[in-house]
């Protein structure tokens, strides 16, 4: 048929619109992390190898990887019209890190408890006196949805240029029916403003608000009864969570609210064994989690269950780094064929960073984990606790380009031994540079 001006103009819009855009990235020093066949997670003394290709390109075409492997068998493009070429410049380039574990949106940040800690007082002495989560609980609920989007969106863009190119982000500091749903509403908020992959956690059962300080179990109901089922009928959770240690949930806490997400059919994440080693880890696998996080403390029945599970082991090194406390013994979950996973645990009371290439260096250094199972830990297996393993944490053809090129480096170890540096150069997600 004839168009006029204006259909023209439309029809020229959503041709051009629809077209296939093509990113060709070459001159790569090394890409790291290939995969041929992608795998859901790499365990045990396999964490020890990466595939890795030198001297290579990378092909993606509307956001997904379409090829790759070494310049000398690239066979070049054949409509350059149609095609972006992005020069690496003799960097590496790494698949973005999967953060699984995150509280990204809160109202403030607790340097005062910091310097509490400084003169002396512990994480529970501190929490006896009005702060810890109850401190961030009443500032966030003193908070409007839209401060806290816009707060949590500069950290979510600041953590963005550091590598990170899927995070994983709980609630928790709300406590309340409203203000659970007003930070589960904001992730939903973030989601669809930003590029990175997320995924939300509602994290009722984080800590006993003020006014519930002598009826853990009528919480309990609040949150099973009122908070679950409406958060269930938004869709505003892929994943609940409980913190499960002495003071805060009991293992039958544990249990009670895992059966009943089970049930709205949200799977679990779950903190444990942070302080104490009381039985969490158990109730979290019997009832399905995909990730049971922490595992400061570790008991041998702990070891034995997890192995031969489908449940990740995820370790959060730079919170034992603030806090002073233990480091999970990685290097023992390890060594007894488990996989395991690194994320930031970004928050304002024990971990108020979202720096994973710092996380990667304290797994080297203080978790005595070597570079290429710091790269698996922080790629692939942590994509997997939060449950994109299927199209990030490689390198591979079909998965989304959420990847990150370096400045010139000696070695893909740099990046974890230079603890101080920013190496990063561009980040792309859904192949657009960030």
């Amino acid at each position: 048929g004839k168009y006029n001006i204006f259909d023209w103009s439309e029809f020229c819009i959503f041709t051009q619109s629809n077209i296939a855009m093509k990113i060709v990235i070459k001159n790569i020093a090394e890409l790291i992390q290939t995969e041929s066949t992608p795998k859901k997670w790499v365990a045990g003394a396999d964490m020890k190898n990466i595939s890795t290709i030198k001297d290579a390109f990378v092909e993606i075409e509307n956001g997904i990887i379409t090829g790759f492997g070494s310049m000398d068998n690239w066979s070049g493009i054949d409509n350059w019209s149609n095609t972006e070429i992005i020069d690496a410049e003799g960097g590496m380039i790494f698949p973005t890190f999967c953060d699984s574990h995150t509280h990204l949106v809160f109202a403030a940040s607790r340097e005062e408890e910091f310097v509490d800690r400084i003169k002396g007082l512990s994480y529970q002495e501190i929490a006896k006196k009005g702060g810890g989560i109850l401190n961030s609980a009443e500032k966030l609920q003193n908070a409007t949805e839209d401060e806290l989007f816009e707060s949590a969106l500069a950290r979510l863009n600041e953590v963005i240029k550091m590598g990170t190119g899927a995070i994983e982000i709980k609630s928790g500091y709300g406590l309340t029916l409203e203000s659970e749903l007003k930070i589960l509403r904001v992730i939903k908020r973030l989601k669809e403003a930003s590029d990175v992959t997320i995924k939300a956690t509602f994290l009722g059962a984080h800590a006993l608000p003020k006014e519930f300080k002598d009826n853990k179990d009528g919480y309990m109901d609040l949150v099973i009864d009122e908070m679950l089922p409406k958060i269930a009928k938004e869709n505003l959770a892929d994943y609940v969570d409980i913190f499960c240690e002495k003071g805060h949930f009991t293992v039958e806490d544990t249990k009670r609210l895992l059966e009943a997400a089970n049930k709205f059919g949200i799977k679990a994440k779950t903190h444990v064994n942070q302080f104490n080693a009381i039985g969490g880890v158990k109730a979290s696998l019997d009832l399905g989690a995909l990730s049971v996080d922490h595992l400061e403390q570790m008991n041998p029945e702990d070891f034995d269950v997890l192995l031969g599970s489908n449940c990740m082991p995820t370790i959060l090194p730079s919170c034992s780094f603030f806090l002073g406390i233990p480091y999970s013994p990685a290097r023992k979950m390890i060594d007894k064929g488990l996989p395991i996973a690194l994320a930031s645990d970004f928050n304002p009371g024990s971990s108020p960073s979202g720096n994973m290439n710092f996380v990667a260096s304290l797994g080297c250094i203080k978790l005595k984990m070597t570079p290429e199972e710091v790269i698996n830990a922080s790629t692939i297996n942590s994509a997997y606790a939060m449950g994109v393993e299927k199209e990030l944490g490689s390198i591979a053809i079909g998965k989304k380009a959420n990847l990150f090129i370096t400045k010139p480096i000696s070695s893909y170890a740099y990046l974890a031994y230079s603890f101080g540096e920013n190496i990063i150069e561009k980040v792309i997600l859904n192949g657009k540079l960030q």
